[in-house]
């Protein structure tokens, strides 16, 4: 399976990019992304994340040609 996943703001600082290809043959969820790139670090609960640009939850399943978006909370005024 091959996705896309996508960090922005102050969480693309924290991993060093803003963009990474993952191929795995294992079942993932956004948990597992987050835990697979940031060498098994919790996925922080403020954390935000969409599923091809979906707001999605830590539990979501994700799929061949997914794209993944990790950020943090957006505020606005």
């Amino acid at each position: 399976m091959s996705i896309i996943v996508k960090f922005f703001a102050s969480l693309r600082e924290h991993v060093g990019k803003s963009e990474l290809h993952i191929e795995s043959t294992d079942a993932l969820t956004c948990a597992k992304i987050w835990a697979q790139v940031c060498h098994e670090e919790p996925l922080p609960s403020h954390v935000l994340m969409a599923v091809n640009q979906e707001y999605a939850d830590p539990n979501t399943r994700v799929h061949e040609g997914d794209e993944i978006a990790f950020f943090p909370p957006v505020t606005g005024g």
